[in-house]
């Protein structure tokens, strides 16, 4: 193996644990990609090479001696700059904050990290505050495509997204508050899980209350579950975090469908589809059931929750901004300014209407699981569309979560559901598949993404516009 960039972290690890690979090797070759494509992409806020060839040399030196901390240890990886990070400033895409003071904590993912060996590569970019479904922001500039990067990546972990796609890193951490990892693991083709409320924990508490979740972004599913056993540790910081598993999430990931009953909905009985996508959603649905799911094609059977999500968010956009001052309208993202205006008129009894319809649509969905042990949906109706917009082309609203009806339903009930890619449009832009389980389910979601990973080749696809330019990936062989 010389791409060590596309080398999957769990790949990495066995390499390292034979001592065939090396955690610098793999470290410079994660570098590399970074100065092969950030600057056209603008996945980074922040790069530390000497930091992570540093960590990489420490990783080294405890494979060999054979006190390896672990499955993390030595990999490359990047965060998402809304998670504090010791000693880097975390910006949040904004100009309201001020890189200049101390940063002593880490929050608890980039604890258990780095506890874990990881190498830290740097930080990703995000939308102001995280509030929008793509990825730019007055202060870190537009994230593009790895497939086209004249396209959105989605977000708001686009800068993940962008960075695991193009193997600027083997993975990375986001959060998902209403579609966020899995918003941009479907437009670039990578894997992305919003796990079970309060399994990965969360401090500061997200403003945004609790829509919001972390959760591991990857290029394949196992790596998703390795990262997901780092993460998913309790942290007395989070009032809501869950005790730490007692299994690893990696156990029975191979079992397979057979015997599972499958429910398929292709629009949730509200959404609308661009005609491809719904093809290619369709022929991995198939896969499922080749692999011996029963599939029944049924909606949950709930109406569109996008006004009762629109007030919980736009609430939390407006608690955002309250320590800033008004004066802080005038320097931040004109479209969150319009979301923190509107927050701020909803009343309590809106905010408490809206926190019933999220009640009454959990109790629909842990019935609806009585009868189907997962769903499956389309993540996104659309394909990445031109990097710098809030919504497509003659979309007929700028609300990003108009054009995501299938993500933020499962925000409001807290289940967990994985983005994983399952095909490609004629124009070559990736199709994400969402797997959405009860929850506490994550391993049996996981098992699903992994039963369609194994009988389909769309994670090992290498990003179109590399190939076109007749760039190869950076050589690490030396």
């Amino acid at each position: 193996m010389t791409d060590l960039a596309r080398t999957s972290a769990v790949d990495l690890v066995a390499g390292y644990q034979s001592l065939e690979l090396s955690p610098v090797e793999a470290t410079r070759a994660a570098l590399a990609a970074i100065t092969a494509y950030d600057g056209e992409v603008n996945a980074f806020v922040r790069v530390d090479e000497e930091g992570a060839l540093d960590s990489a040399k420490r990783s080294e030196e405890r494979w060999r001696s054979g006190s390896a901390l672990g499955p993390a240890d030595g990999v490359p990886t990047s965060v998402k700059d809304i998670f504090l990070t010791a000693g880097w400033p975390t910006l949040r895409g904004t100009h309201l904050i001020d890189e200049d003071t101390e940063w002593p904590d880490d929050a608890p993912a980039v604890a258990r990290l780095r506890e874990a060996g990881a190498v830290f590569l740097g930080k990703t970019t995000t939308p102001e505050f995280a509030w929008k479904g793509v990825t730019d922001s007055l202060r870190h500039g537009v994230t593009g495509n790895p497939w086209a990067p004249g396209l959105t990546p989605g977000g708001s972990s686009g800068g993940s997204a962008t960075a695991v796609g193009l193997g600027m890193g083997a993975w990375s951490v986001g959060t998902d508050g209403g579609g966020s990892v899995r918003i941009p693991a479907s437009f670039t083709g990578t894997v992305a899980l919003k796990p079970t409320y309060g399994l990965v924990p969360l401090w500061p508490a997200s403003p945004f209350g609790t829509l919001s979740h972390a959760g591991p972004m990857t290029r394949t599913v196992r790596d998703n579950a390795t990262l997901l056993d780092i993460l998913a540790r309790f942290d007395p910081r989070d009032w809501s975090a869950m005790p730490t598993p007692a299994r690893s999430f990696l156990d029975g990931l191979d079992d397979g469908l057979a015997g599972l009953n499958i429910a398929f909905s292709a629009t949730l009985g509200f959404g609308s589809n661009d005609p491809e996508v719904e093809a290619v959603v369709r022929s991995a649905v198939a896969v499922l059931a080749d692999a011996g799911a029963k599939i029944e094609e049924v909606g949950p059977g709930f109406d569109d929750p996008l006004q009762a999500f629109h007030v919980l968010w736009y609430t939390g956009a407006a608690k955002v901004l309250e320590q800033y001052g008004e004066a802080a309208l005038d320097r931040i993202d004109p479209g969150l300014r319009r979301a923190v205006e509107e927050g701020a008129s909803y009343t309590v009894s809106e905010y408490l209407d809206a926190t019933a319809v999220r009640m009454d649509l959990g109790l629909r969905m842990g019935r609806f699981h009585q009868r189907h042990d997962l769903l499956v949906t389309p993540t996104m109706p659309i394909v990445a569309f031109p990097a710098g917009q809030d919504a497509p082309d003659g979309w007929p609203s700028q609300r990003w979560a108009s054009w995501s009806p299938y993500t933020y339903p499962f925000n409001l009930t807290q289940q967990p559901a994985i983005s994983v890619p399952c095909g490609f449009t004629g124009a070559g832009l990736p199709v994400g598949l969402q797997v959405v389980g009860p929850r506490h389910s994550d391993a049996l979601v996981l098992r699903a993404a992994q039963a369609h990973e194994h009988a389909t080749n769309w994670t090992h696809a290498v990003p179109s516009p590399i190939t076109r330019r007749g760039e190869p990936w950076p050589d690490t062989s030396a």
